[in-house]
């Protein structure tokens, strides 16, 4: 989390609220024992002393939360709550709120200690329609103060995620390339989402890069890059100055047209004017730039930055963006993935980009050359000014697979798909793996072409699906696919097929 400088950091606080009508103590006592549970396991949950019973309290608790520094809020029902001034927190409160209720603690004292939270969940609901106000309200929000400790942990990516589009600025350089049309980018929902962004063409970013041609912050941005890649992964040492200058263009770029925003993502035209103008391929300079937390796109591909940025707010780790790129061959199936015994050759897949995925996530890695733009615009000769991509095979491990884009007609669709990359030589070139994903044949076919996502996904280091589909929900999108189990058919799936 420490080495991410371009995503968030959440201070939550947890308001307790009691209906007048209930003993106040028993909500107090039982928000105490949450802080005291979160604290022993995930660490400093802010307690705001003032419990809500009414208006004027509400406006007390959210002052002091927003005195101590919170930007994230748990709204706490020990017991069946005050509906209104509950809800209102959310309107007031200029951040993410979750809302979780009390469990009943024993069956031997139901009378002064029952608290009825299970039925003023519905009402605090209820009311939240009202006013339509957002919250975020956890797939079973009643519990014990261990089991509401574990939900406030989980939102905390949650709130992470919000927080960083409320404050994001994508940055564009250049339109799309030709024949890339499946990186279509409709504006408003950008919008619609609270996100900026801010299109520029490539002759302004030649101009910038140009302009950066003596700097002298260049030797020691080379040298980092030098120390990271050793001595097997630095076969262009020459390289390393022209991308540093680049590396430095973008940063720069970045502080001086965030405006009134906290956090960048870039989407930038790569191809196919820019290496030879530029002298190198920027693939490396993408990949250091997003092991930091600021995506660099591909392609201009405004939805794939947008994708990224909620994988690093998610998992707090650095992500990649993919090509859902080719079969896997069967020969290299029987042989490298099939003793597995857990996957179908459908099942798999290559996810392969020139070199944007970071160093830290490959088996291996160094700067290469990107080789089919060697042969568009250097005729497969020696490599020159298409030198600066960054390959290897990707590391194994868990893997979440996601895209968040909006149709050609404004409307937003996601999907998320669970899965890993397999410990298997790719014998390819680029960034590159064997991902498996359960289902996937079904899931290509029936969400991936059915509903005409585009090539590129982005890809997390893990499993957070169940965080990503809840930031998603709290966005409003209301489609979001998955990869269905056998015996869920899709509903435009033949149920005749074999």
């Amino acid at each position: 989390m420490s080495k991410l400088t371009n995503i968030p950091s959440v201070k939550c606080g947890i308001i307790s609220v009691s209906r007048d009508c209930f003993i106040i103590s028993l909500s107090e006592n039982r928000r105490k024992a949450i802080v005291e549970a979160y604290g022993q396991k995930y660490g400093e949950l802010y307690e705001v002393q003032k419990t809500v019973e009414n208006e004027k309290d509400m406006l007390e608790a959210v002052a002091e939360a927003k005195e101590a520094g919170c930007n994230a809020l748990v709204v706490f029902l020990g017991n069946f709550g005050p509906e209104t001034p509950e809800t209102l927190i959310a309107k007031v409160f200029d951040g993410p709120v979750m809302y979780v209720a009390a469990a009943e603690e024993t069956g031997k004292n139901l009378i002064n200690g029952r608290g009825d939270a299970y039925c003023g969940m519905l009402n605090c609901s209820y009311n939240l329609g009202l006013r339509h106000l957002k919250a975020f309200i956890p797939e079973y929000p009643v519990g014990t103060a261990e089991e509401l400790a574990q939900m406030i942990a989980e939102f905390q990516p949650v709130a992470r995620t919000l927080l960083g589009l409320k404050d994001l600025k994508i940055i564009t350089f250049g339109p799309r390339p030709q024949d890339f049309f499946a990186c279509n980018a409709p504006i408003q929902p950008l919008y619609d989402l609270g996100v900026e962004i801010e299109e520029n063409s490539e002759l302004d970013l030649l101009v910038a890069y140009r302009a950066h041609q003596d700097d002298p912050r260049i030797k020691e941005v080379a040298d980092d890059m030098a120390k990271e890649l050793g001595r097997e992964g630095n076969p262009y040492p020459e390289m390393l100055p022209r991308m540093a200058q680049f590396e430095l263009t973008l940063l720069d770029w970045a502080e001086e047209h965030k405006g009134a925003r906290k956090y960048v993502a870039f989407a930038d035209k790569c191809w196919p004017a820019f290496p030879k103008e530029f002298g190198f391929e920027p693939c490396y300079v993408n990949s250091r730039l997003v092991s930091r937390g600021i995506p660099v796109s591909c392609e201009v591909d405004i939805y794939g930055a947008l994708s990224e940025y909620i994988g690093l707010c998610v998992s707090g780790d650095a992500v990649t963006l993919l090509d859902i790129n080719n079969s896997v061959p069967r020969d290299m199936f029987e042989d490298s993935i099939k003793p597995f015994g857990m996957y179908k050759l459908e099942d798999t897949f290559m996810g392969f980009h020139c070199g944007n995925t970071p160093l830290c996530k490959l088996r291996k890695g160094g700067v290469k050359y990107q080789l089919i733009q060697n042969r568009l615009l250097e005729n497969g000769g020696t490599p020159d000014f298409t030198r600066g991509t960054l390959e290897g095979d990707i590391a194994d491990g868990d893997i979440t697979f996601f895209r968040l884009q909006s149709t050609s007609d404004g409307q937003l669709r996601a999907y998320i798909a669970q899965g890993e990359i397999l410990p298997a030589a790719t014998n390819s070139f680029g960034g590159i793996g064997i991902f498996a994903i359960p289902e996937m044949g079904r899931f290509y076919r029936h969400v991936l072409i059915e509903k005409r996502f585009p090539h590129h996904g982005a890809v997390a280091f893990g499993h957070y699906g169940k965080a990503i589909y809840d930031v998603l929900n709290y966005l409003g999108v209301a489609d979001i696919s998955y990869n269905q189990p056998a015996g869920m058919p899709y509903p435009t799936e033949n149920p005749f097929h074999k």
